[in-house]
């Protein structure tokens, strides 16, 4: 029984999305507004830095959590790893009560990462951190780095069929940044540079929406 109980549990806590309650508190939808995405992101971009950062460490914290509790109660279970790691992703991404349209998975996926290895986890920040400095676009992390930890951890661990479970995941945090980049292409997607230059970044997202797109984005 371990293995439904697990997977719904993972799921269930992955679906809790801070930055969409944190809206939803405040009267809107966080999909139509700022990127439209329902993360930690746009609500650095909506509610600042201080709230942003904050949903970002729950989003974190929710998937080494879980991830973490089955490699303590179960150690040598990569299986069981992988498929919790993966309902809690999956949970964040497709929330029943949002009507399966969530958050990206990012934080979720370092929160995984996290849990599995810390040295990996540093490795992976660091060769990250040098591609979004150079690209100046954070949508490349979590496309980029699902790829690669799917892959590590079959190497790793030797277990094909968690490997496949997390690439299967990858898969689907591809096709969700999609989206990132065609508005790149657009010249609409938020930069990394936002962060230290706030007013610079938010004027030229601005040359590309008009003020009611700017409100309610794309979908």
């Amino acid at each position: 029984m371990r293995y439904p109980v697990c997977l719904l549990i993972a799921y269930l806590l992955g679906a809790i999305n801070p930055a969409y309650l944190l809206a939803r508190i405040r009267g809107f939808d966080i999909r139509k507004r700022g990127s439209g995405n329902a993360g930690a992101s746009n609500a650095l971009l909506l509610f600042g830095k201080a709230r942003g950062i904050l949903c970002a460490v729950f989003d974190i914290g929710k998937a080494f959590a879980v991830s973490f509790a089955v490699k303590l109660l179960f150690p040598g279970d990569t299986l069981l790893f992988a498929v919790t790691a993966s309902a809690c992703i999956l949970g964040h991404i497709f929330p029943f009560y949002m009507k399966f349209r969530g958050g990206k998975g990012l934080a979720c996926l370092g929160g995984v990462i996290l849990a599995f290895d810390l040295r990996v986890f540093g490795i992976m920040v660091a060769c990250e951190l040098i591609l979004v400095l150079v690209v100046n676009y954070i949508c490349v992390v979590p496309m980029t780095a699902a790829v690669i930890f799917a892959v590590l951890f079959g190497i790793m661990t030797k277990d094909l069929f968690g490997s496949l479970l997390l690439g299967g995941v990858a898969a689907v945090i591809l096709w969700r940044h999609a989206e990132n980049i065609r508005r790149i292409r657009r010249g609409r997607e938020l930069r990394l540079s936002y962060l230290w230059n706030k007013e610079k970044e938010t004027a030229r997202m601005k040359t590309h929406y008009s003020e009611e797109e700017w409100d309610h984005p794309e979908e």
